[in-house]
């Protein structure tokens, strides 16, 4: 066994300029602050508001247990993904630690991807906050074209919200937890009570609801199998607090705990919700055809009032959420764009003095994001929505590879979060949990189109990457600052 390298105490400042950069980002992010966005990105209670009803048509009430898979193969990786935070505090997570680590070609593709899983869930957790939130929240008829307006309406407020402050980003993300624990427990409490005078069925944790009968039930890419889509697609995002790593207070301290207490919390929560929301189920039949299933639960448990209410809380949630996404974002291309590994790369990179924020960037999130919604029609929207699902399957995956790679001369900062002698059962385990989900989310038949979708991304991507190869190759020769920091 080698013996682990251990590098002397530096400021976080001192380590941005080690690595060729200036500090120009405002570290205004405290512990707190850093785990409410990671913990506002996995927004437990939207997550399972917008697939539950999957879970009840694919694999019925009984496929809520697998959420407990889920998360515990969710936090594998969220260990692996702290290891690198603790050693490498930059912004840009992923691509940074892929690009100083293994080389700056390959640190570009997990760039690429990032970039696009982040982009477009901006877009659908915003419009899901419109169509399934706001909408019903004020009484109006569903509309597309109504939604899509709302939608860029959200966009706006987010972006003017990013770039005018950091701290105003942890004020509301940290606002949006507190609240969101609030509605999950109102939740627990209500139904739970509701369900305890008689009007909830403990059995239906253990039954196939309308999937009873379904052929090929536990065939590969079958209903059970597709019940997996609540934990895979919920529990993602947890590395967000290292996307602004150059944000954050005592990073090499703070990102690691944000990133794995994250998905315990949120697994924790997620569980005891999804347990007292199907026992509160009446008419799993009915529940099921419903196109707001958590809604319809709450309305006929607790009553419109009360279902308005916490749709309000809910729909806040999603509206922090959207906004750690497109800060998580804009970090992530303006990360690239320092680097000169992004289109537009000189106005991207650029960092306003009054704010400390990279506006430019946080703008380009708001065009992408505009261009998106108005460009696709609803079809050719939902499948690239949920084409992006399988994107933070592939980002884990490549992580993790990435780390059983390298792991054996990266060194590690003194006092900073480390597995020890577990560094390599817990990672190998993380990648046989990412194969699993990525079968899980790309084997069903209606996975198809969103499999074509991350295709054409990549080509795309792969297109640019030629560009650069062929006309700015030095850029992806070497990193900035000093080879050997890492």
């Amino acid at each position: 066994m080698t013996a682990e390298r251990v590098a002397e105490a530096r400021s976080a400042d001192d380590e941005v300029r080690h690595s060729g950069y200036a500090p120009e980002l405002k570290r205004t992010l405290g512990a707190y602050q850093t785990f409410a966005i990671s913990f506002a990105f996995i927004s437990v209670a939207v997550g399972i508001f917008a697939t539950y009803g999957a879970v009840l048509q694919t694999a019925g009430p009984v496929g809520i247990w697998l959420w407990v898979l889920a998360a515990l193969g969710q936090t594998l990786v969220a260990l692996v993904v702290a290891q690198f935070a603790a050693r490498i505090a930059l912004s840009g997570s992923a691509y940074q630690w892929a690009s100083r680590l293994a080389n700056p070609k390959i640190g570009w593709w997990f760039g690429w991807l990032t970039f696009w899983f982040l982009t477009i869930g901006v877009v659908a957790m915003d419009n899901a906050l419109a169509s399934q939130a706001l909408m019903p929240l004020f009484g109006m008829t569903p509309d597309e074209n109504a939604a899509r307006l709302i939608t860029l309406g959200l966009l706006l407020v987010q972006t003017v919200l990013v770039f005018a402050s950091t701290r105003l980003l942890g004020v509301v993300s940290s606002g949006a937890v507190g609240l969101e624990i609030a509605v999950l427990a109102v939740l627990v409490i209500g139904l739970g009570t509701a369900a305890a005078t008689g009007s909830g069925t403990v059995g239906n944790l253990v039954s196939r609801g309308i999937t009873a009968d379904a052929p090929g039930y536990f065939a590969m890419g079958g209903g059970l199998m597709a019940g997996m889509i609540m934990g895979i697609t919920t529990l993602v995002g947890f590395d967000s607090a290292a996307n602004l790593a150059e944000e954050a207070k005592d990073p090499f301290r703070t990102v690691p705990f944000a990133i794995v207490a994250s998905v315990v919390v949120s697994a924790v929560l997620g569980l005891v919700f999804v347990i007292i929301l199907t026992i509160a189920i009446t008419d799993i039949s009915q529940v099921s055809n419903s196109a707001s299933p958590v809604a319809t639960i709450i309305d006929d448990q607790l009553g419109p009032v009360m279902q308005r209410i916490l749709l309000a809380g809910i729909g806040f949630a999603m509206f922090s959420a959207g906004m750690v996404m497109l800060a998580s974002c804009s970090r992530l291309a303006f990360a690239m764009a320092r680097d000169a590994r992004f289109p537009a790369h000189t106005v991207i990179r650029r960092v306003n003095r009054h704010t400390r924020t990279p506006i430019a960037a946080t703008v380009l999130v708001l065009v992408v994001g505009a261009i998106l919604m108005v460009a696709l029609p609803g079809a050719a929207l939902l499948q690239l929505i949920i084409g992006s699902t399988i994107l933070p399957a592939l980002i884990y995956g490549s992580i993790t590879v990435l780390y059983l790679s390298v792991r054996k001369r990266l060194g590690r900062k003194a006092g900073a979060f480390s597995l020890g002698r577990f560094e390599l059962p817990v990672a190998v385990a993380a990648l046989v949990w990412v194969f699993f989900a990525l079968l899980t989310l790309v084997s069903p038949r209606a996975a198809l189109v969103p499999d074509l979708i991350v295709t054409g991304l990549i080509l795309v991507g792969g297109l640019y990457f030629i560009q650069m190869f062929i006309f700015n190759r030095d850029v992806l020769d070497a990193e900035p600052g000093d080879p050997d920091e890492f």
